[in-house]
């Protein structure tokens, strides 16, 4: 079975990558793919995120990455995925990802949505909070893969952390 797990992962968190590393154990081939959403300016462009997921992915066998524009349910059709994966850090989160879920049931029906709670000790995580802390020159290590805080650190200039 082939799952789906959208995102604009921009920067892609320790959330997401753990939410990966656990769907791989249940799917035989996990898609993860970027949205280009032409409403966001991204922080990173789209060939920088996609080499990050994949360089914090390249220890999963079965997971591929890449990008796409549109829908979502079209996007899965098109990759043979069934399952489109979709993280839950609190109950605020449900609402929206309830009315994701129920709007691509009603495009396709043959695509059902999985929703994973997060790991407690990430639940706080977003990327937006990432981009500030690493915007005012905080310890992004504990929230991102190392690639990625090294990509922040960069962007904004900051000095790498002691240790």
């Amino acid at each position: 079975m082939r799952a789906l797990y959208p995102g604009s992962f921009d920067p892609l968190t320790l959330g997401h990558l753990d939410l990966i590393e656990r769907s791989s154990r249940l799917f035989e081939r996990l898609v993860v793919a970027v949205l280009q959403n032409p409403l966001k300016q991204p922080t990173f462009p789209l060939a920088q995120r996609l080499d990050q997921i994949r360089a914090a992915t390249n220890h999963l066998p079965g997971v591929e990455v890449g990008s796409f524009d549109g829908l979502t349910v079209e996007f899965a059709r098109s990759t043979g995925a069934t399952v489109i994966l979709r993280g839950l850090r609190a109950l605020s989160d449900f609402e929206f990802e309830l009315q994701i879920a129920h709007t691509n049931k009603s495009l396709d029906p043959a695509i059902e949505t999985l929703f994973l709670a997060t790991a407690v000790h990430h639940s706080f995580l977003s990327s937006s909070v990432v981009k500030e802390v690493a915007r005012f020159g905080g310890d992004v290590s504990h929230m991102v893969p190392a690639g990625v805080a090294q990509d922040l650190q960069r962007l904004f200039n900051r000095p790498s952390p002691p240790g």
